[in-house]
């Protein structure tokens, strides 16, 4: 694979990276953090994205044409570089990185432990200082109910005040209905109210076999003083808290704590399962889908998954049982050195980790299923759309080419590919339309699909089951000819009208209207409007270009390659502008005098 010229500024970091572990940054032309990645020697690990057998995957191809510059940042240890990569991930969200699903849409339960006087509260973010933290709760109903249960045992406070410094004259409504004891006015001191929390955090770990006993006991010595509503009101934690111990299997597995993981895949989508079992029951289980996973190996996932998720999390027990070793063992395990990490092979453990790989293939299925959206939910609309189309294949690939442009300037077409009915963004492609397609729809079209098809075959690639055209008969007839041209007529075609959603096939003279309801129609609407907004947002940025360099045209001495080399260094015209003699005077090919006459130039047409 022949990799692209690197910009001079780029080459000189590579030749003097750091031997030691850190973390680097890959960079775009603009400044956005494109990948962040870890290493044990940095100076080799980033010059191999340069090497000559740096894997030639679409997406390797891709970063590789983004890359405009580095940033290293050296640490002492590896798995101190585990943790920056970690938080550098958080704070930018690189493309190109494994990402995990909604990282902070699920509710936790905190328990402010550095107040004197500790609140229970539900929050969907890790940012109070001192607290300890359980979930987050994929199940709201879950969550309502564990609260429920903490309101009826324990008088937990649910004001604000700043305890023991605020004081009030007299208690709220909480402690009239029995909800508090109001340490806000002095009635329950600080040891007492301690002692009650730390009964709380027994209970969200799941430690929950004493906390039985001692609800049976309050809960008669409640019925003995004739207080009945509050002997139903511990009658009902205490069914609820049996009705937590039952194991969520048909059977104990075995006995003690363990951290069960479980994991599962299907192409650009991967989940990974936490089951939390307490003295051989489990007690709780959290998931996280992880998207952008293709190009990654099993290993690099299940570590992506242990650093940012497990590692962080609160009430961790001691062993932790993984499917299999995953990247970064060693460091993983300096991270965490108080606990035991097994790749079990039989045994109990081996029995946790089949419960927690059937509970991940359950949910990634469920995660396809459910992804679709449609009332429909039993029928594949992939296959719905064979049939309804009267396909000879089932189109499990599908591909849909678009054409933008803005009133016939920066032409532009796109093609996304979908598998199984799920975008597969590693296959996206966009085009910029150089021949007479700038002013014709029909001739981008023909353009785009001849580009694609032989650039398919010559590299051998499998060709798409279905490839759909945005737009009417005429757009589908320009695809059709530019197909045959290249020897591809057996391919599957067919186009989809804006207006009144017509589906045109090939050889059929009237266009096909399906149901509004129909699952294979909603597919192809999908896959539609996903082509249509990858096609904009290319468009707006070749626009965005051509209006940013247009200042810099008609400056005497500064052609194209200069002009390239202005916006690679400054980023954009406002950069430019910004730049001091000097700065523009250090780029290459830029001579004090140039860099002069180009700043005169700017400031005279502003």
């Amino acid at each position: 694979m022949s990799t692209p010229a690197l910009p001079d500024q780029l080459q000189r970091k590579l030749d003097t990276l750091p031997e030691g572990p850190g973390v680097y940054l890959w960079k775009d032309a603009g400044g956005e953090v494109l990948y962040v990645g870890k290493a044990k020697r940095l100076r080799s690990r980033v010059r191999s994205y340069f090497a000559t057998d740096f894997p030639t995957s679409a997406r390797n191809q891709l970063l590789q044409r983004l890359i405009s510059d580095v940033e290293t940042i050296v640490v002492p240890s590896e798995p101190q570089s585990l943790i920056l990569e970690n938080n550098l991930i958080k704070e930018y969200r690189p493309r190109f990185n494994v990402r995990l699903k909604d990282d902070k849409s699920y509710p936790s339960i905190a328990v402010t432990v550095g107040e004197p006087f500790p609140r229970v509260l539900v929050t969907r973010r890790r940012n109070i200082p001192g607290a300890r933290y359980f979930g987050p709760y994929s199940d709201v109903g879950q969550l309502r109910r564990t609260l429920a249960i903490i309101r009826r045992l324990y008088t937990v406070r649910s004001c604000h005040d700043d305890l023991p410094e605020d004081r009030r004259e007299r208690p709220c409504l909480d402690f009239h209905i029995g909800r508090c004891q109001a340490p806000c006015v002095g009635w329950q001191d600080e040891p007492d109210y301690r002692r009650m929390v730390d009964d709380v955090l027994q209970f969200l770990e799941g430690k929950t076999g004493d906390l039985r006993g001692r609800v049976r006991e309050a809960m008669i010595a409640a019925s003995e003083r004739e207080n009945y509503e509050r002997a139903k009101d511990l009658r009902d934690a205490l069914r609820w808290l049996e009705k937590l111990e039952e194991p969520v299997s048909v059977e104990v597995i075995g006995t003690g704590d363990a951290d069960a993981v479980g994991f599962a895949r299907d192409g650009d989508d991967a989940v990974a399962v936490l089951m939390r079992v307490r003295d051989g029951r489990v007690v709780g289980r959290e998931h996280r889908f992880l998207e952008g996973v293709e190009e990654e190996t099993d290993p690099a996932i299940l570590s992506a998954f242990l650093v940012r998720y497990y590692v962080p999390a609160e009430s961790r027990a001691r062993r932790i049982v993984l499917p299999f070793p995953p990247d970064d063992w060693d460091a993983l395990r300096e991270l965490l050195p108080e606990s035991d990490w097994i790749v079990p092979q039989r045994g109990t453990a081996q029995r946790w980790l089949e419960l927690a790989d059937h509970n991940a293939r359950h949910l990634l299925e469920s995660l396809r299923i459910e992804s679709f959206e449609t009332e429909e939910r039993a029928e594949d609309p992939v296959y719905a759309l064979g049939r309804d189309l009267g396909l000879s294949t089932v189109p499990r690939s599908l591909v849909c080419i678009d054409i933008s442009h803005n009133q016939g300037k920066d032409t532009v077409g796109s093609l996304v590919w979908f598998e199984a009915g799920r975008p597969r963004k590693s296959e996206y492609r966009k085009f910029k339309i150089e021949g007479p397609g700038q002013q014709d729809d029909f001739a981008a079209i023909q353009e785009v699909v001849t580009r694609y098809l032989t650039r398919r075959r010559e590299e051998q690639l499998p060709m798409p089951d279905l490839i759909l055209i945005d737009g009417g008969k005429g757009q589908l007839n320009a695809a059709l000819e530019a197909a045959d041209r290249l020897g591809l007529g057996g391919l599957q075609f067919a186009s989809l009208a804006k207006r009144e959603e017509e589906v045109f096939l090939p050889g059929r003279p009237d266009c096909l209207r399906l149901s509004r309801r129909s699952p294979g129609l909603r597919l192809l609407q999908r896959v539609r409007d996903e082509a249509h907004r990858f096609g904009l947002a290319y468009n707006r940025k070749r626009r965005t270009q051509r209006t940013i360099t247009s200042e810099l045209l008609n400056i005497p001495g500064v052609g194209p390659n200069r002009r390239r080399l202005l916006l690679e260094r400054f980023g954009s015209l406002a950069g430019v502008k910004s730049a001091s003699v000097s700065e523009l005077a250090a780029v290459p090919g830029f001579s004090t005098r140039l860099a002069e006459r180009v700043l005169e130039h700017l400031q005279t047409r502003t």
